[in-house]
């Protein structure tokens, strides 16, 4: 039996900081998703442009229309991958990072990211 509920995740505020940097692109995006057990979440996730391995130009701005095509993305695979999965093997998957890099190789064709990470986790309804 549970002996704790999950109440919530959230990043360290330093280790935040310490991503956010000149010359790239923050991308942000959050989504409300249920849980096959009946928990309804609201996952937030970040995520920073990078630089191509080519490339000269010192800056690495996406686009509009890239940001909304990658936080689009970002979205649909927190709800495949939470939707699917109880919340207790949700928790496992939020400490082996595997929705994380899911994220990262499906928004290499739009534009290169790094320091993609589940940001913050918040129960909005329980089961």
């Amino acid at each position: 039996a549970c002996l704790t509920n999950f109440y919530g995740f959230d990043m360290a505020t330093d280790k935040l900081k310490s991503l956010v940097k000149k010359n790239q692109t923050t991308i942000e995006a959050y989504v409300d998703v249920k849980t096959t057990d009946g928990f309804t979440l609201r996952v937030f996730c970040i995520g920073f442009t990078n630089r191509r391995a080519d490339q000269r130009r010192v800056t690495s701005y996406a686009q509009a229309s890239q940001v909304r095509a990658i936080r689009k993305k970002m979205t649909d695979i927190i709800k495949r991958e939470v939707g699917s999965v109880e919340l207790k093997d949700f928790v496992k998957k939020l400490c082996t990072d595997t929705i994380e890099r899911d994220i990262r190789t499906a928004c290499e064709c739009i534009y290169p990211l790094h320091d993609v990470y589940i940001r913050k986790v918040k129960t909005v309804l329980d089961a």
